[in-house]
């Protein structure tokens, strides 16, 4: 009687993860079967009950476990067949006996591999929205795994549907879409799957978004508010006051300034998500906002970080959080017409400057935009007014005509 089981092999390195394989055991003859399947030492169970930190760990391993059992249920079929024929059992021919184990990538799989490559390669922002459009696209299979060559239009146009009907923004979709794509088109490079398209007919551009910016007017009655008595309040407004006289930084480079990059009065930072060099004037206002806080990280210029809180990571996303709810309050207190959050500030920086004639060309490289098309799509949805005022003057011009 044939034994088929499955099998794991931890890595010799330690934190990578191991394989798994199919052994068989026949008349004191040892068969392997190796698979791309890949786990933790910590998730291994004989009895297939892998357990995953983490809700998108926990869908990948539940998806393969279910192709485990399939590609198992395969293999004791073709191996019984062999048996009931008779002769020498051999490796060869329980290939050649109808099914094989499907042993090929899924989509899930490759796209967690990618994931595990950023993180590798230290682009831990990105392989969190990598794991943020997985775990989208898990939900709508139901969490179930599916193979790369399975991927196709119609799929896609039904996920595409499914977001908009539980009501993810378009521009949301997209960023989705825009992942799923370039993970798809890096496995077609590696030639585990033929080109399908499957993105053609799914939009995958960006949307004009609701205005995010606040006037000049408003940044001053944000400045000028009296929050003595709610400390993490004034925290936060110290952030985004920060963040927008340095021309918009995002929250995560702030989080990294380290004390050696202000020098002689100017600051010196690469940007996170692009690699790219700024220098920025370093201002009174913002040695001010600096001073406020003396208790700070042995390292890091600002005070967002503690050195004995734990990681960084989590410190600084717990962080993030907190500085948005309290900045909702702010806005609330205020009467905003959008929520103010860190990034109200970047859009407002950029607001501000336009409306101050200054060339869409120094906008762009303050900050530190790639291109002057990104820094467009910033402007494009930031303040309407002036289009507003040139409506106001057709409907004057036709009013004047009647008499009105």
């Amino acid at each position: 009687m044939a034994s088929v089981k499955v099998k794991f092999r931890a890595s010799t390195v330690a934190g990578k993860e191991g394989s798994l394989y199919f052994q068989i055991i026949l008349n004191r003859k040892v068969f392997r079967i190796r698979t791309d399947y890949k786990i933790h030492a910590s998730e291994w169970d004989e009895r297939l009950a892998f357990r995953g930190s983490g809700s998108d760990r926990t869908c990948y391993l539940d998806a393969l476990r279910r192709n485990l059992l399939a590609d198992l249920a395969r293999l004791e079929r073709n191996v019984a067949a062999q048996e009931r024929s008779g002769g020498e059992f051999s490796f060869e021919q329980v290939f050649q006996r109808g099914e094989a184990p499907k042993v090929q990538k899924s989509f899930f799989r490759f796209m967690q591999e990618q994931i595990a490559r950023l993180e590798a390669l230290n682009r831990i922002r990105t392989s969190e929205t990598y794991a943020t459009a997985l775990h989208s696209f898990s939900r709508f299979r139901k969490f179930r795994d599916i193979r790369l060559d399975a991927i196709d239009s119609e799929l896609m146009s039904a996920y595409e549907a499914e977001l908009k009907m539980t009501g993810v923004s378009k521009n949301t979709s997209s960023f989705y879409m825009r992942i799923l794509r370039a993970v798809y088109n890096r496995a077609v490079e590696q030639r585990l799957t033929p080109q399908r398209h499957p993105f053609k007919h799914v939009y995958t551009g960006i949307d004009k978004t609701v205005k995010r910016a606040v006037s000049a007017e408003t940044v001053r009655k944000i400045r000028s508010l009296d929050l003595s008595a709610s400390p993490k309040q004034d925290y936060a407004r110290d952030m985004f006051l920060l963040s927008f006289y340095t021309r918009g930084m995002s929250f995560v480079d702030m989080v990294y300034l380290r004390k050696n990059d202000l020098k002689g009065g100017i600051l010196t930072y690469r940007r996170k998500k692009t690699g790219q060099q700024l220098s920025i004037r370093w201002e009174n206002c913002m040695q001010e906002i600096v001073d406020k806080y003396p208790d700070r990280h042995p390292d890091y210029l600002l005070p967002i970080l503690r050195s004995d809180a734990g990681s960084e990571r989590s410190q600084y996303k717990n962080v993030g959080h907190l500085i948005n709810r309290n900045l909702k309050k702010i806005g609330q207190r205020l009467q905003l017409p959008v929520p103010l959050t860190l990034y109200v500030a970047r859009h407002t920086w950029a607001s501000v400057a336009r409306s101050q004639h200054i060339p869409l060309s120094v906008i762009s490289e303050g900050m530190g935009h790639d291109s002057e098309t990104t820094t467009q799509i910033y402007l494009a949805s930031l303040d309407t007014a002036e289009v507003d005022r040139a409506n106001r003057m057709v409907i004057d011009l036709i009013a004047s005509r009647f008499g009105e």
